[in-house]
């Protein structure tokens, strides 16, 4: 096949890259159900007003999601192919948990948006939320469990702690309209920073604006300095920051090391308190942060939460590849062997849980069992070859040698 006919922005996930996100898979599972969460997943297709309703998610995301009239009879809803798990997890959480005030959940699924030429559309995060009365320990456990996936995928990530809160209280301080704040937000996500000097000669502030919030710094004794500059001239700054603090402090002391970015924020549709970003070497790899107020805006309880996500496909570009394992034992039949005679002891093997292939020819292996016209030879590394008489003896045999290699 001379072109390529996969739909644009859809990739292939081949076996080398596939047994990266099953490694990714296993050890985000591992981590989540020692801190006690419990798997679900949300349908593939969720009802548009979800991600519309009381602002949800920004206009931006909104024009680049899969939307499309799901019919039934002579009236149809608009849907989304979902552009985010967050929001479908809270609405799992509930309709199907009305009696729990609080829950664990993790799940791992993909997510939809469209994107420009050739970019990817379809992505797989692995994810946790958390729901319920959960600040600060919650926010301090989420990053503790981030941190303990990539440590466990051998993995050396960054830290970067954020609030919403900070641009936002310097965008009121400045008095400026709803829509005037959108579109300095906008150039901020931009990371145009000039936007934020425009603002200088409403603040009463010594240094420019972006001088103050576009540097980062190491932790608690940032944050220290960064209050001690700003909090009598922005009022309204005082209480993210302190928040930052009350995070920062207790990571700090447990040994994870990280900084402050008061800009570093990235999705501003329901944050609500401190967010936290990972990357390897400049590149984010996931995130997350705290969302007090989106149950309430999408009809539900009014419920504290937080959570993260993984971007599987960029981090298992960056995990170290594993060894290629291959069959512990080759199971090679010659000329007189028969067929059933090859599987028949395939399945023996198996019934030990080894790994084992089955092939054709005279190509040898360094852990073989040949099954010929006059039975089974079993060839062990560069040992003497052991005939065996039946399925039961080279299973023996094979345990015994398997054993002497340990």
């Amino acid at each position: 096949m001379g072109e390529t006919i996969r739909s644009r922005g859809m990739r292939d996930i081949l076996p080398d890259e596939m047994e990266r996100f099953r490694r990714i898979e296993s050890s985000f599972r591992d981590v989540c159900l020692g801190w006690g969460y419990a798997e679900v997943r949300t349908p593939t297709i969720e009802h548009l007003f979800l991600f519309t309703s009381a602002g949800t998610l920004s206009p931006q995301m909104l024009d680049r999601v899969y939307s499309f009239l799901d019919w039934d009879g002579w009236s149809g809803e608009r849907v989304v192919l979902r552009p985010d798990s967050t929001i479908p997890t809270v609405r799992l959480f509930e309709e199907n948990m009305p009696d729990k005030d609080d829950a664990k959940l993790f799940y791992v699924q993909n997510v939809f948006r469209f994107e420009q030429g050739d970019a990817s559309r379809e992505d797989w995060q692995c994810g946790v939320e958390l729901l319920g009365d959960t600040f600060p320990h919650g926010d301090i456990e989420l990053i503790l469990m981030a941190t303990e996936v990539a440590s466990r995928l051998g993995v050396d990530v960054g830290l970067k702690l954020s609030h919403p809160g900070i641009v936002r209280a310097v965008l009121d301080r400045a008095g400026l309209t709803p829509p005037e704040q959108a579109g300095v937000y906008d150039r901020i996500l931009a990371s145009d920073h000039a936007a934020l000097d425009a603002l200088g000669g409403k603040l009463s502030l010594k240094q420019p604006v972006s001088g103050l919030l576009a540097m980062e710094g190491d932790g608690p004794e940032y944050l220290h300095n960064l209050r001690a500059m700003l909090a009598s001239n922005i009022p309204g700054i005082e209480e993210p920051l302190a928040q930052l603090q009350s995070v920062s402090s207790v990571i700090a002391g447990l040994g994870v090391p990280h900084q402050i970015s008061p800009l570093g924020v990235r999705d501003f549709e329901y944050y609500t308190g401190p967010v936290f970003s990972l990357e390897i070497d400049g590149v984010r790899i996931g995130g997350g942060g705290r969302y007090d107020s989106l149950a309430g805006l999408i009809g539900g309880r009014p419920t504290p939460a937080s959570g993260f996500a993984l971007e599987m496909e960029r981090l298992a570009e960056r995990i170290p590849a594993a060894a290629a394992l291959g069959p512990t034992v080759t199971i090679r039949r010659t000329e007189g062997g028969e067929l059933a005679d090859a599987f028949r002891l395939a399945s023996a093997l198996r019934e030990s849980n080894l790994g084992i292939g089955v092939t054709v020819g005279a190509q040898r292996s360094q852990r073989e069992v040949i099954v010929s016209g006059v039975g089974f030879t079993l060839n062990w590394n560069d040992g003497s070859p052991r005939k065996c008489v039946d399925a039961d003896e080279v299973a023996k045999a094979v345990a015994e040698a398997l054993a002497q290699d340990r």
